[in-house]
């Protein structure tokens, strides 16, 4: 027990330190004079310490260390992640949607595409038929190919109109598909009937434009021949042409985004066309680049499903003879087309709306848009389908 009573405990004098009650002569002090702090960040834990794991590898039990903020969770409540698109997001979304609704995607498009063609095929048989049993030296032969071509008019016309409807019914099934809900073809009629007007509009709108320049191209060529003979022609035709393919190119991409601003937003004709290119014209060549991705891929596809036809066509025009050999050659060559558009029109249709989607969210912070749809019902249509109406 330590003592008690008067000067207990000892005081100890305050104010600098007696003489001789430092370091003892020799001693190192710290820091040593001259000594600078070293520039940077600290120096990181040693090799072995606790952190993240390296990337590839699973999360050692206990990480993250309690109290640790959680990272954030990829939303998908459908066929797309819900933040910017690349590439791969885009065509497994447009994958994706047909294996999660195939009954409106490939049936739609089997019903539309198989009707469309056996019409158009019906129209065309009795001037083929004709025109095969018509002596091809004969004067008659050049009046049977006339009658042959504008027998197709009907067919071109009725194949364009059920495009536009298609592509039209296919988009609404994508914009469900963005969230996850289904919809049945004649909900997705019931969607699409009153916009029909416009998405023909839009359609002949931008074909007329794409003529324009094709036929401005042609004219101008034409009297550059006239007046300074081939080589002036030449001279203007070659730089005028690939200019004139350049704005026809131009003028299809700009305006891809159309049809679907028209179905989703429900814009009418000349808003939806200057929305588009308001869209795209910041991000011309990456939308260009999958554009033109897209058509080659669907184009490569569907020769892949027709060279079959083809070749079967050849052989039975062989075999049998005359006018039977046409109508086979026509029944097959439609057979093909018809199961070349089945596969490759939905694809590209859900690739044009989840690229407008994915340009939407990189331009407006639509993804924030989409979450609170997803967070708060997805599978309630109502909840979802107003989403698309709002602009930044």
């Amino acid at each position: 027990m330590p003592p008690m009573g008067q000067g207990w405990p000892p005081q100890y004098p305050q104010g600098p330190a007696a003489p001789g009650s430092g370091p003892p002569p020799g001693y190192p002090s710290y820091p040593p004079p001259g000594y600078t702090a070293p520039l940077g960040p600290p120096p990181g834990p040693p090799p072995g310490y606790g952190g993240p794991p390296p990337p590839g590898y699973p999360p050692p039990p206990g990480y993250p260390p309690p109290g640790y903020p959680p990272q954030p969770l990829e939303l998908r409540p459908g066929i797309i992640p819900l933040r910017p698109l690349t590439l791969s997001d885009i065509y497994n979304g447009a994958v994706g949607f047909i294996r999660a609704n195939p009954k409106a995607t490939l049936g739609l498009t089997a019903l539309v595409v198989i009707v469309t063609q056996a019409i158009a095929l019906l129209l065309q048989i009795g001037p083929m038929r004709d025109l095969a049993d018509t002596d091809p030296e004969s004067i008659a032969f050049d009046v049977a190919v006339i009658d042959s071509v504008w027998t197709e008019l009907p067919g071109m016309l009725i194949s364009a109109l059920a495009a536009i409807v298609l592509t039209g019914m296919l988009t609404v099934i994508v914009g469900r598909a963005v969230f996850g809900s289904g919809i049945t073809i004649g909900e997705t009629w019931q969607r699409i009937r009153d916009r029909l007007l416009p998405l023909i509009g839009v359609t002949l709108l931008i074909t007329l434009a794409a003529i324009a320049v094709v036929f401005v191209t042609v004219v101008v060529i034409v009297a550059a021949t006239a007046a300074g003979g081939g080589l002036a022609g030449a001279a203007v035709g070659i730089p005028l042409g690939l200019l004139g393919v350049a704005a026809a190119l131009w003028i299809s991409v700009v305006t891809s985004f159309a049809p679907a601003i028209v179905v989703l937003e429900r814009q009418p004709v000349l808003a939806s066309i200057a929305r588009s290119f308001a869209l795209i014209r910041r991000d011309f060549w990456r939308v260009f680049g999958i554009w033109l991705l897209t058509r080659v891929v669907t184009y490569l596809v569907s020769m892949a499903v027709a060279v079959p036809f083809m070749f079967a066509a050849a052989l039975g025009g062989a075999v049998v003879g005359d006018s039977a050999s046409f109508l086979i050659a026509m029944a097959l060559a439609s057979v093909g087309a018809v199961i070349g558009q089945i596969i490759t029109t939905p694809f590209a249709a859900g690739v044009v709306v989840l690229l407008y989607t994915d340009r939407r969210i990189r331009a407006e912070a639509f993804d924030l848009v989409l979450r609170t749809g997803a967070v708060a019902d997805p599978a309630n249509p109502q909840s979802t389908d107003h989403l698309w109406l709002t602009r930044h």
